[in-house]
């Protein structure tokens, strides 16, 4: 078997075993490849393979976290920093080191951020209420 053969196919094997590039990571997520790049860099656990070509190829748990990554950042208002934080707490704790409970996957957090904020905003109208009496 020749190298540069059996890189090709192995190239085209990928794409069709569930693996994607930037671009249609790019267009699922709506997420500009220049982010997606940038994230990379500063989520270790977002690391999509490369192809021999250099080409990025990110698998469907790629494709994943940077659906977790963009909820985290644009829904939830995290930092960069916070959401990496985050995301390594929540891997530590299925991977059992958290020694707590961790939700599945499918069931939502009962308290998110987002939720904790607007109750925090509620909270300071009502307490705004109270006082002006």
């Amino acid at each position: 078997m020749s190298t540069n053969g059996t890189a090709t196919q192995s190239a085209s094997e990928n794409s069709e075993e569930g693996y994607y590039r930037i671009g249609e990571v790019s267009r699922l997520t709506d997420v500009k490849p220049f982010v997606l790049r940038y994230w990379e860099s500063e989520f270790p656990m977002l690391d999509p393979v490369k192809s021999p070509s250099g080409h990025r190829l990110y698998r469907q748990e790629d494709l994943d976290m940077v659906f977790k990554i963009k909820r985290l950042l644009y829904d939830e208002g995290f930092t960069t920093e916070g959401a990496r934080r985050h995301l390594r707490e929540q891997a530590g704790m299925d991977n059992g080191a958290g020694g707590g409970f961790a939700p599945a996957e499918d069931t939502p957090q009962i308290l998110s951020r987002k939720m904790l904020l607007d109750l925090r905003d509620t909270l300071r109208a009502f307490l705004t209420l109270l006082e002006g009496r």
